[in-house]
């Protein structure tokens, strides 16, 4: 499709500067993610986004963000921690969830730092603990810092979960242990940025 099909152009994420001169308006990420969040839980207060590189947490008032906090110095917590635990561990990113579940014991990965939890799973793997506990351990580990960020914003239900970590569903019920409530998922949630700028856009095209 040519940018003269396009009738409106929003640009948004870690990208958006490099769309300068095709896009007709950038906009942060955070905005975006509160917008499509809005759209896909009507009700919803508190946005937890675990993506590849960060963990946003977001407080949502009538559709519009009002408070957030981010974690974007440390791969800790992010899809890209789970990548490295699984190359790790041999196992696919996208069976985590299954074999975190087939738990039977509680171990616990007690380092926020990737390279160091790097170091703890091998150590665990030395010992002969099963997989499936470490990867219950490194679930609850990751359950425990982004519960951190939530409780500095102020947690309020509803609660969802977006992003691609969304899918992990050892995270979702780990967070859930953590928080003490229910929290809210769609099959949409990995692209919830994109949706939300999506809404802006058309919403703009439409004036």
């Amino acid at each position: 499709m040519a940018r003269e099909d396009m009738t409106y152009v929003l640009a948004t994420g870690y990208g958006r500067n490099s769309l300068m001169g095709l896009a007709d308006k950038q906009m942060s990420e955070l905005s975006c993610h509160a917008r499509g969040a809005s759209f896909l839980f009507p009700d919803v207060h508190t946005v937890i986004d675990i993506g590849g590189q960060d963990v946003k947490v977001l407080r949502i008032e009538n559709g519009a963000m009002t408070n957030f906090q981010m974690n974007d110095k440390c791969a800790a917590g992010t899809g890209r921690f789970l990548d490295v635990m699984a190359r790790v561990l041999e196992v696919k990113v996208e069976d985590l969830g299954t074999l975190g579940a087939q738990s039977q014991k509680k171990v616990g990965i007690s380092s926020t730092c990737t390279v160091f939890a790097e170091s703890e799973v091998i150590s665990q793997l030395a010992m002969g603990t099963d997989k499936c506990d470490i990867i219950d351990g490194i679930h609850r580990s990751v359950a425990g810092r982004v519960a951190g960020l939530v409780h500095r914003v102020g947690l309020v239900q509803q609660v969802a979960m977006t992003g691609g970590v969304a899918q992990n569903t050892g995270v979702v019920h780990a967070l859930e242990n953590e928080l003490g409530c229910k929290i809210l998922t769609s099959p949409l949630t990995q692209y919830n940025g994109a949706l939300g700028a999506a809404l802006f856009a058309w919403q703009a095209a439409n004036r």
